[in-house]
């Protein structure tokens, strides 16, 4: 009898030796036990594949898929290309499932047909593993899941989502030319068609690991794939998105500032902020992250004021988008 998987797991890999391990264990300890794991080895230059081999070897359901290197959303539609689930369930190869992650969200599809795409609250670990205090609810801004995705990825990482394998058919692939935000701009498309509901699971499913290279991010390159991501929906329906479009560019900005913040640029950060103020102040007293953002950007001067008095002469250096 062959068997047929409920869900299609699809785990991106690049260079992500030190990680996957915890991805893979995670899925072997489901509650759930009707999926298949696709692994795609994005052209990794370290041992990944090596050390995807025994799970393949030990347990039929898990799959090594290997291809030159091409992005996350390249690797993403390579295995769902592949996928020959129902429900395609997205898990990066850094990050871990809860046990039960997949049981509730396959219940959740099952009985409710007009949810497309279910997702859960998350916390971010460590690079080792351990639990930070960064928590994502999941829960949307606003009603309206289009206008909640202008402002917010409410989603949260891409590690998150269980959804019908057929919303590729209907709204396209993952963009390959975006280098960031291209999950967002997948569930945009989606929630374009109007069809599909999305649902928060509250209960906190998954992990997704704050790792020391992810603090070196291209601002930049961030701000033209949030650009692109916003102007797309905006062409795809005009009339709904044009009110709210200066809202959604505050969230961007805010968002922008953040990183900069974290990436120790303040003149770059306080920029993005007074951008933000312009195209919609009232995001910074309706929402307590972005008061959380302005007042971490306003009173980083005097932060590093009283650090350098502390510590004596310190050289600070800002890293360039």
């Amino acid at each position: 009898m062959v068997f047929i998987p409920k869900v299609s797991v699809v785990v991106p890999a690049y260079n992500v030796s030190h990680y996957i391990e915890d991805a893979l264990r995670s899925l072997q300890r489901q509650s759930f036990k009707e999926f298949e794991v696709l692994i795609v080895d994005d052209g990794s230059t370290d041992n990944t594949a090596e050390i995807v081999k025994p799970y393949v070897k030990s347990d039929s359901r898990f799959q090594l898929w290997q291809k030159q290197n091409g992005g996350l959303s390249s690797a993403r539609n390579h295995g769902i290309r592949h996928a020959r689930g129902e429900y395609i369930a997205l898990l990066d190869g850094d990050d871990i499932y809860h046990s039960d992650k997949l049981a509730r969200h396959v219940a959740t599809l099952n009985h409710h047909p007009e949810v497309g795409v279910v997702y859960s609250a998350s916390r971010a670990i460590r690079d080792d593993g351990k639990p930070t205090p960064i928590y994502l609810s999941g829960k949307p801004v606003h009603s309206d899941p289009l206008l909640a995705l202008l402002c917010k990825n409410f989603v949260g990482h891409g590690s998150n989502a269980v959804f019908h394998r057929s919303l590729i058919g209907e709204v396209g692939e993952f963009d390959e030319s975006l280098r960031s935000s291209e999950d967002i701009d997948f569930w945009l498309r989606v929630a374009t068609t109007r069809k599909w509901q999305f649902y928060r699971d509250k209960s906190t499913l998954c992990y997704y690991r704050v790792r020391p290279s992810g603090l070196s991010f291209n601002v930049a390159q961030m701000q033209r794939c949030n650009e692109q991501v916003i102007q797309s929906a905006y062409q795809r329906s005009p009339q709904l998105v044009k009110p709210m479009l200066p809202t959604a560019y505050a969230y961007m900005y805010r968002y922008l500032a953040r990183l900069s913040l974290q990436g120790g640029n303040l003149d770059q950060a306080s920029h993005f902020i007074d951008r933000a103020l312009a195209c919609n102040w009232s995001i910074f007293y309706r929402d307590p992250r972005s008061l959380v953002t302005l007042l971490a950007v306003r009173l980083a001067p005097l932060a590093k004021l009283g650090i350098r008095q502390t510590l004596g002469s310190v050289r600070y250096t800002q890293k360039q988008p």
